[in-house]
């Protein structure tokens, strides 16, 4: 269960509802994600990119604010062709 607070930019939700993502999924994938790049000058403010995983096994890139009031700015899935096991760019 996710035990903090998230949000979305605004600007980014038509995206994120063009690409079928839920907000639990994003949830998930926080959740049990790992943060695999690291953005302490991000225009947002302190920012990551998490990997991560929901229970129906889809991966996820999540584009946020660190917690415990985490704001998303993106998420995506990622393009094996563009990453290594998702976590690594090529």
């Amino acid at each position: 269960m996710c035990n903090f607070a998230i949000s979305f930019l605004i600007f980014y939700v038509y995206h994120i509802l063009k690409r079928k993502i839920a907000d639990w999924e994003i949830k998930q994938a926080i959740a049990n994600g790992e943060v695999i790049e690291d953005y302490p000058h991000d225009k947002y403010g302190s920012s990551c990119l998490v990997h991560g995983m929901t229970v129906e096994e889809r991966y996820l890139h999540v584009l946020c604010s660190y917690p415990p009031n985490v704001k998303v700015i993106t998420a995506y899935e990622p393009d094996p062709d563009e990453w290594i096991n998702y976590k690594v760019r090529k």
